[in-house]
Parts: C-alpha cells; structure tokens; sequence
C-alpha cells in the first residue's frame, strides 16, 4: 500500500523557519515526482515545491514564485522521505500542507496520484 505521513508542521512566529517531512512506505521517493502542496481556508490546493525523480532527463526542483528564496525541497533516498525546508515564513503561508507522488512535477493536483494527509503550519505572532 502506498502511503505517506507529514510531519513538522506546527505554529512559528513571522521570520521563523520549519521542515516538513514527508515520509513514504510502499515505493521509493528516488522514482517519482514529489510535489508539496498548501490549501488555506476558503482557498484552491496550490503547488509550492516540487523535486523531480531520479529517472527524470532533467533532474530539478521547482518552486513556486511566492516561495522562491524561501523554501527547499530535498530528497534523502535511503530514508525514503522528502523534506521542506521552509525559512522567513509569513503569515501568509499558513496553510496545511500535503506532499503528493506523481510522475512529473506540475502546479495542478489533478496530475499527482498519491496524497498524503496534510500537517499544519500557522504563522503568527
């Protein structure tokens, strides 16, 4: 059964910084498109970062505009977990947070196969 579990989400002050992790069981990060998602209340599932898989012709990561800068993605394989390292975080990347596995990376959810639960990061003072 394929399946992941987030963690690391929590409430931190505007400036601070979090990693999320995203461990998966049931196949290997290293052979997917792993993307990290955010839905705020009231608003769409948006895509924030994505890593592409070992297997992909152009091996990269990506982020998206509102983030760049600010947040890594990473892929340990012999742990089978991708993180997101978040840094100055801002009230408004509050939010819960998913990783999903696809076959390349994308903005749109519709293209990823595999969700995890979401875990949630609040930034506030």
């Amino acid at each position: 059964q394929l399946q992941f579990v987030e963690s690391g989400g929590g409430l931190v002050q505007p400036g601070g910084s979090l990693r999320l992790s995203c461990a998966a069981s049931g196949f290997s990060v290293n052979y997917y498109a792993i993307g990290w998602f955010r839905q705020a209340p009231g608003k769409d599932r948006e895509g924030v970062s994505c890593i592409t898989s070992l297997t992909s012709s152009d091996r990269s990561t990506y982020h998206a505009d509102s983030v760049k800068g600010r947040f890594t993605i990473s892929r340990d394989g012999a742990k089978n977990t991708v993180y997101l390292q978040m840094n100055s975080l801002k009230p408004e990347d509050t939010a819960v947070y998913y990783c999903a596995a696809g076959y390349h990376c994308s903005g749109a959810p519709r293209q990823y196969d595999y969700w995890g639960q979401g875990t949630q990061v609040t930034v506030s003072s």
